[in-house]
């Protein structure tokens, strides 16, 4: 399991439209082979971060998501840009529920 997690800024007053211009995205994520979540949240605690949390089953889902998202047009969403993102890749080997 490939898991991406980050944290993405944004202009506070721009934080509702930059998250309702990626639900279609997300949505299509969803449905990709491999995808078991992709989820872009507001962070309830700062106006100016969204959450990224992503589960793969495997580096080739990913990989080809990535593919995929790179061939859709710039123009994609609402054209409200982050201003900074910070994005990372966890390779899992185990997992367990919590107890």
């Amino acid at each position: 399991m490939v898991i991406v997690a980050g944290t993405i800024e944004v202009d506070p007053d721009q934080r509702e439209a930059f998250l309702a211009g990626r639900i279609e995205g997300m949505r299509t994520s969803r449905a990709e082979p491999g995808c078991l979540e992709y989820t872009l949240s507001a962070d309830p605690t700062d106006p100016r971060r969204v959450m990224l949390f992503e589960r793969w089953a495997r580096q080739e889902d990913l990989d080809a998501h990535l593919a995929a998202m790179r061939a859709r047009p710039a123009s994609a969403g609402t054209g409200v840009a982050p201003r900074a993102a910070s994005i990372f890749v966890y390779d899992v080997t185990a997992e367990r529920p919590l107890r």
